[in-house]
């Protein structure tokens, strides 16, 4: 072991001893670049060199599959098919519009469709609203439909009942379209539901050949649903207008039914397709049951 005397200033004449291997070492000072980084010059990076471990699993967005296009059924309507290509299986498509806007037209055609075809097809009826008659004059076969009701008297409590029964009929399975009605609650009672059950519904329905349909009377699903339709009656203010204002129309000298009602429906979003969606509209009637 080597060691070495040294006398300081503070104990002049007496020396102490100690070992050279414990001297610490002096602290390091810095150099001009760590204390000005801006003036250090760049470094070339050499591609790949730093490449990360972890992302070696990673795949490429540019290599990615492209999603196939779900199966897409007849909605039961001819002109709602040739605006959006049906209704894709596996996939959310929510319907919205107010009241007397063709919502109920637009489900009875899907499900009389849909029980056409031989599938078994469900309603889970928030406002106990569904009416039988109407069910069998649009050509639903009651003997494939299954009518789920929830009869609370808080709009609260009726759609906790249709979120709970939603949630078994998707894990269940086997059923060809499962149509979530909304339509009679308040919008402000439909907002509660939070997107991570929509987000949830959807992954359940995803790769099965169950179409899944909400009813509402505005859009809540946002980007978990796959294809938004909006509804509308056509005003018969707009068609006025239009026309000369000299023209006079008797009014009525007794009570009229109302046999028919035109409907319009917008294609608000797709997301079957990359490409973006153009704002289209068509126009179709809606008949009362005992119009024929």
């Amino acid at each position: 072991m080597s060691s070495a005397v040294v006398s300081t200033s503070a104990a002049q004449g007496r020396p102490f001893v100690f070992d050279i291997e414990d001297v610490a070492e002096p602290c390091p000072q810095p150099s001009g670049e760590e204390l000005f980084p801006e003036a250090r010059p760049p470094r070339r990076v050499v591609p790949g060199a730093f490449k990360d471990a972890r992302l070696a699993g990673v795949t490429p967005a540019s290599r990615l599959a492209v999603r196939p296009t779900p199966e897409m059924v007849s909605s039961g309507i001819a002109a709602v098919d040739a605006l959006t290509g049906g209704l894709p299986r596996g996939c959310l498509t929510e319907i919205c519009g107010p009241a007397s806007s063709g919502r109920t037209t637009l489900l009875l055609a899907a499900l009389a469709a849909a029980t056409g075809r031989g599938e078994f097809c469900v309603v889970v009826d928030a406002s106990d609203a569904l009416d039988p008659q109407s069910v069998v004059a649009a050509g639903v076969e009651l003997d494939r439909l299954l009518w789920v009701r929830c009869g609370e008297n808080l709009p609260e409590k009726r759609l906790e009942q249709l979120l709970r029964a939603a949630d078994l009929l998707l894990e269940s399975g086997g059923f060809g379209l499962i149509a979530l009605d909304l339509g009679d609650l308040p919008p402000q009672t439909v907002r509660r539901i939070p997107l991570t059950t929509w987000f949830r519904f959807r992954r359940a329905v995803e790769h099965t050949p169950t179409v899944l349909l909400a009813v509402e009377q505005q859009s809540i699903a946002g980007s978990c649903s796959s294809l938004l339709i909006k509804l509308g009656p056509i005003k018969l203010g707009s068609r006025i207008s239009e026309q000369s204002t000299d023209i006079q129309f008797p009014a009525p000298t007794h009570a009229h039914l109302l046999t028919e009602l035109e409907i319009t429906a917008e294609l608000v979003r797709s997301r079957l397709d990359r490409k973006p969606v153009r704002s289209a509209e068509i126009t179709f009637a809606s008949k009362t049951a005992w119009a024929g």
